[in-house]
């Protein structure tokens, strides 16, 4: 009933024909542009919000085309309706042969096909169709004449219409008649069909056979069949208990019941492995549209311009990845780092307008104002060879953190006066205060107070205070981290980026750097297409949910016994957690935009929970990610060429696991050998973490022996010679000859009935796509495998006669 679809599944029993269906439908598609255009010369157009709008590109989609378009598609359905009507009405021109008689005699050569008997059988047909109104078979010429005239009508009003509207009118015309088409494929002919299925089913309850089919299979002639034929169509009209005298039914023997099963069998499971594909398919093509549309194309470009901005990597007196003294890093702060936050004059000297608060790249709004926060340990007196010889400063602790208020200058008392900015640099400020949090750093974790100086007012001002700063050694042997945080802002591509630069002064002298830009967008649903696909997303969880919570009410225990059952509740954890945490970044952003209105930007907002939380975020994505993907291989039992390497690791458990036990005795060995040989010559061996980071990476044969041929002349090469063999040649060569023994074993019992299934998939789609048929050598191989499991020669049950024949003589005597 589907006017669209008709077109390629039409009945092969009705009269109304694909040329006369695509015929209608292009009908329905010119008078549905028609319409169309009349309404848009006509009708006033109403300015719709672009809130409200979709854009794609230089489309813009709004609610009021989509409403016209479904409108006029249901109106130009009317003359649709009545052309489809006129062509199935139309009585054929000649007599029509019934398709049976048609099959006969090609098959049988004794049945005539006479012209008279067909006569009389389409009399018998025309009596029947007094009942329903029909046409002349020259009505079909009516109908062609009409589609004609509707399709030249439709097409002159279009153009000359058409040529005058614009650009933007055109567009919306555009879509609107594109909405129509998909209206009425989705929405009009579906629901005309329903309509008719209820009226049918609520006031025409008496089933009714299909006229047409009934006409095209049976003519009413009894032809005489041979004594192995009988009509599959008798039962039709007739009830079960006036069955004829010559119905017969063929039962199934054994061996059929067998091979039909095994064929069921076979696509069942071909079925059930497309419905899994499809499942993962589509789920993880929901993953991976939310998971890639929330990164952001320009969040490298925005980090590796602020990177050379801010570290000046090509500038060897500034560049702050190479700091290693206070002197270095006072002068990389007054030099550039200060003169970065406000924004300059031009390159031509006119001075910045309407660049308040942006840094001098004129492009990054600054959030509030940059903070530069210090950390500092308690003196202690030191003891060497329980003597007391001075006063010492070590590593930075919690427990040793320096947390009292100072005057100017770390003096208990200063006569002198200061900025107030310089003088609350040097008192205690707690995180609390701060709105700060705890920062991880390459040698130690930091709390979140410390002495803390803003960078507010003037360019001038800033200067002078840091100048200040210097002068009064805000840095000093007590200082053992400054931790310089902001916020910027850039409209053009609409990131938030916390920028964090850690300077960890070491008590063993030297200053380690580093520099983190982290950029954030707290845009939850960027369009209806994210939104939908999340939607999506979340009623997948949901029946996922409910599959894992019926496999453990149904297992229990043994519900954990599986690997692939951990994958799923991990995807549906991190999913909720993930949910979670859009929510917070939501509420964050509201928030932000609150602040911001509020004060005109002229506010100072910390992003380093909010970058805390985004660091989660990815990670749960990730993680969602990684499981959805990772349960494709799953798949792999499905054939038996990739089932091999599962296989191959089961059976070779066992000897893994004492290999590996081999295998990590002389993998530790090395690692101490290594670590107490260079760790004070080689930079990867200073902690036992970076030693066997260096072995893994010796192992792959991705390291540079000239290190440690530099580090030692004699024990480098020869230790590097010695690992080498015993670990690369020798434990290597072990794990792969297990392996290959394995697999060699595995090999020999492939199940090949895994591999059935892909073909079995193949070949049906191969068939359903139309590319290959069935050939008479195909059916007559079938009938040969029937015709061998029916008829089998006597010999082959003599045994079995002799046995029977025995067991009768037996009980003969034995009675």
């Amino acid at each position: 009933g589907h006017l669209w679809l008709s077109i390629f599944s039409r009945p092969p029993s009705t009269q109304f024909t694909r040329v006369q269906r695509c015929t209608c439908c292009f009908v329905l598609l010119f008078v549905s542009m028609f319409l169309n255009i009349m309404y848009y010369d006509l009708a006033n157009e109403t300015k719709s919000t672009d809130g409200l709008n979709l854009s794609f590109g230089p489309i813009r989609i709004g609610p009021q085309q989509i409403m016209i378009g479904v409108i006029v598609e249901v109106f130009a359905l009317i003359p649709s309706l009545l052309l489809v009507q006129l062509f199935r009405r139309v009585r054929p021109r000649g007599q029509k042969q019934s398709s049976l008689r048609q099959a006969l005699y090609k098959m049988k050569g004794n049945v005539e096909n006479n012209v008279s008997e067909q006569k009389q059988q389409q009399k018998k047909n025309m009596e029947k169709k007094k009942k329903t109104l029909m046409f002349p078979w020259w009505f079909v010429l009516l109908g062609y004449g009409l589609c004609l005239i509707s399709v030249t009508v439709s097409i002159l009003f279009i153009i000359a219409r058409g040529i005058e509207f614009g650009d933007e009118k055109t567009e919306k015309l555009l879509i609107s008649i594109i909405s129509g088409l998909f209206s009425s494929i989705l929405f009009t002919q579906p629901l005309r069909i329903i309509a008719l299925a209820i009226f049918f089913a609520c006031f025409c309850r008496s089933p009714q056979n299909d006229k047409e089919a009934d006409e095209l299979l049976n003519d009413g002639d009894q032809i005489d069949l041979q004594a192995d034929e009988e009509y599959l169509h008798v039962l039709q009209n007739k009830s079960l208990f006036t069955r004829p005298a010559s119905f017969r039914v063929h039962r199934l023997n054994e061996g059929e019941i067998i091979r039909l099963r095994d064929v069921r069998l076979r696509q069942m499971q071909m079925w059930s492995v497309i419905h899994e594909i499809m499942l993962r398919a589509c789920f993880l093509s929901v993953v991976y549209v939310l998971i890639y549309s929330s990164r952001d194309s320009n969040a490298f470009h925005q980090v590796h311009h602020l990177r050379r901005y801010f570290l000046n990597p090509t500038q060897a007196d500034l560049d702050y990845t190479k700091i290693s003294t206070v002197d270095q890093y006072w002068h990389w702060l007054e030099k550039s780092f200060v003169g970065d936050l406000r924004a300059q004059q031009w390159y031509n000297g006119d001075p910045p307008r309407y660049l308040a608060g942006f840094i001098d790249d004129k492009a990054n709004r600054l959030i509030g104002w940059a903070t530069m926060r210090q950390l500092r340990v308690r003196s202690a007196l030191c003891e060497m060879q329980n003597s007391i010889s001075s006063i010492c400063q070590g590593d930075y602790s919690v427990r040793n953190e320096d947390r009292e208020s100072y005057a100017p200058g770390w003096f208990n008392r200063s006569s002198q006066t200061y900025h107030s900015s310089v003088g609350k640099a040097f008192r205690y400020t707690s995180g609390d205060e701060l709105d700060t949090y705890v920062y991880v750093g390459d040698h130690a974790s930091y709390a979140s107070g410390g002495y803390v100086y803003e960078f507010r007012g003037r360019l001038n001002d800033v200067q002078s205070n840091v100048s200040a700063l210097h002068q009064l050694g805000w840095i000093d042997n007590q200082t053992r981290a400054v931790i310089i945080q902001m916020t910027l802002y850039n409209a053009n591509v609409e990131l938030f980026t916390g920028v964090t630069f850690l300077a960890e002064f070491l008590s063993s002298t030297g200053v380690s750097t580093s520099a983190r830009f982290e950029p954030i967008t707290f845009y939850a649903f960027r369009s209806i297409f994210e939104l939908v696909c999340i939607i999506i997303y979340m009623l997948v969880i949901l029946y996922f949910m409910w599959i894992e919570a019926r496999s453990l009410f149904d297992l229990r225990w043994k519900y954990f016994v599986s690997f692939w059952r951990y994958a799923q509740p991990g995807i549906i954890i991190c999913s909720w957690a993930s949910v979670v945490i859009y929510i917070w970044r939501y509420r964050e952003s509201q928030r932000i935009g609150q602040l911001f209105e509020e004060t005109n930007g002229y506010v100072y907002v910390n992003l380093q929970l909010a970058i805390y939380v985004n660091d989660v975020l990815t990670y749960l994505l990730g993680f969602c990610c990684f499981f959805g993907t990772i349960q494709l291989t799953k798949l792999c039992r499905h054939n038996s060429r990739l089932c091999l390497f599962i296989h191959t690791l089961q059976y070779s458990a066992k000897e893994l696991l004492s290999f590996s036990v081999m295998f990590s005795l002389v993998f530790t060995s090395f690692m101490c050998l290594f670590y107490l040989l260079f760790q004070s010559k080689l930079r990867e061996c200073a902690s036992l973490l970076g030693t066997a980071q260096m072995l893994f990476e010796m192992t792959l044969m991705k390291f540079n022996a000239q290190e440690l041929s530099g580090a030692a002349t004699f024990l480098g090469p020869f230790c590097f010679s010695l690992f080498i063999i015993f670990v690369v040649f020798v434990c290597i060569s072990m794990f792969m000859s297990i392996i290959s023994d394995n697999f060699r074993c595995i090999r020999k019992n492939v199940d090949d009935k895994h591999t059935e299934v892909f073909s079995l998939m193949f070949e049906t789609f191969v068939k359903w796509i139309g590319l290959k048929s069935v050939t008479k050598e195909e059916i007559q191989a079938e009938r040969d495998a029937q015709m061998h499991e029916e008829y089998y020669d006597p010999i082959e049950r003599f045994p079995e006669k002799i046995d029977q024949l025995l067991f009768a003589l037996n009980e003969i005597y034995m009675d």
